[in-house]
């Protein structure tokens, strides 16, 4: 066995001369516990959030989203679509037209964004999944029929009762000033066929809506939509199909991947991660400086041992790695169990749900959500191990000179 090795092991397991010590010891390997298993909570309740958004977005939003780089608007001929289906990977795609007109149910208003879609829209979303109550169905060119959001239809005080309709209102494209202003107002309606609840932005603010009422309430030709949303095969294949309809569409179009399609709301998520990571691992930094303070008292009490050890033909550098060891016995318990900790409190979590989201139950889910992975816990083994060696080196350096003047001792 590595001597320096076996003599820190005897030193961590052997109590000290000094009561102290051992509290400072004790203090240390409780401080980096309770730092570590904080970061792999922390890390995995964010893994939790993040998967659990990317799924309700992906309940709503496609795959790739090809929109206008200027304008609200654009013109989907029939070859262009034609050369979209033909691209490798892509199962289908759906026409869509969004504007916002205000709604009006009984003697309550909103204002809305009236999404149009053709009927591939269950295809390249996952809205059937997502349905609160009521089913899909946009109904035909005599009836036309609407899905609305929670929110939205809890605002109008929306009923699935095919007696009220929904009431739509919107300006019409025209301009003209008229004399009677209600000419000027295009109006239509229909009723709901159904409620969905994918999270409260979009249960909010949409109202889904055959693409054919859409064009024909804001007065825009067949051929003219909004955006153009696919469905792929495989997620793995998704860089590669943006690259090929953005040089297929051109620099007039934007094509856009579910990250590209919410670039801010990741951006400000992923901030916000590594910052609070941050905050911990200053935190977990400060608490070494007990592992430091313990190693340092460590050090004056076992002066003679190593003036012993010398004298006897150990090394400086033996003599250095018994402390050098000693340190990441300290750092390294205390990694262990806040590792298996972390672990243990993000399982109880998963599997049984006890912290929970203060809220009404408006939330589409009622507790945190969590999600281990192994990098988070290779990251976490690397910041704690540097910071081990830190704590671990830096006594040493202040001591040796200071205190013990192993450089200068003479043969």
């Amino acid at each position: 066995m590595n001597l320096p090795f076996f003599i820190a092991f005897r030193y961590f397991k052997a109590r000290r001369s000094r009561h102290i010590i051992n509290w400072i010891s004790r203090i240390s390997i409780a401080g980096i516990t309770l730092g570590t298993m904080a970061l792999i909570i922390v890390l995995s309740v964010f893994n939790g959030l993040d998967h659990l958004i990317r799924n309700l977005f992906g309940s709503f939003d496609p795959d790739i989203k090809i929109t206008a780089a200027e304008g609200k608007t654009f013109t989907a001929d029939s070859l262009l679509l034609k050369r979209t289906g033909a691209v490798k990977g892509v199962v289908d795609y759906c026409k869509v037209l969004e504007d916002n007109a205000l709604l009006k149910y009984r003697d309550r208003q909103a204002i809305a964004t009236i999404k149009g879609v053709g009927p591939e829209f269950t295809i390249v979303s996952g809205i059937d999944s997502m349905m609160y109550d009521g089913e899909i169905h946009l109904g035909n060119n005599e009836t036309p029929m609407g899905v609305i959001g929670r929110e939205l239809a809890g605002e109008l005080g929306v009923g699935l009762n095919f007696i009220n309709p929904i009431n739509l209102y919107v300006p019409k494209r025209s301009g003209k000033i008229l004399l009677n202003p209600a000419q000027s107002i295009s109006h239509s309606y229909l009723f709901p066929s159904g409620v969905f609840a994918v999270q409260q932005d979009y249960d909010s603010k949409y109202l889904i809506v055959p693409l054919a009422f859409a064009q024909n309430f804001f007065d825009y030709p067949e051929n003219e939509i909004s955006a153009l949303e696919i469905s792929v095969s495989d997620d793995r294949k998704i860089p590669g199909i943006v690259k090929e309809l953005s040089a297929l569409f051109g620099d007039q179009f934007k094509v856009a991947d579910r990250l590209a399609q919410h670039a801010d709301f990741y951006r400000v998520m992923s901030a916000e991660k590594w910052a609070i990571f941050l905050i911990l691992s200053f935190i977990l930094l400060i608490a070494s400086f007990n592992t430091i303070s313990s190693l340092t008292l460590l050090m004056l009490e076992k002066k003679n041992d190593m003036q012993t050890m010398r004298s006897m033909g150990s090394s400086q550098t033996s003599i250095r790695r018994i402390f050098l060891w000693e340190g990441l016995m300290v750092t390294g318990t205390g990694m262990v169990i806040g590792l298996i900790l972390g672990a243990i409190i993000c399982f109880v979590q998963q599997q049984f749900g006890i912290v929970r989201f203060p809220s009404n139950g408006s939330f589409v889910v009622n507790v945190y959500p969590v999600r281990m992975l192994f990098t988070d816990f290779l990251l976490v083994m690397g910041l704690v191990g540097v910071i081990g060696l830190f704590a671990a080196w830096l006594p040493l350096k202040v001591m040796k000179k200071r205190y013990f003047a192993i450089d200068s001792v003479e043969e």
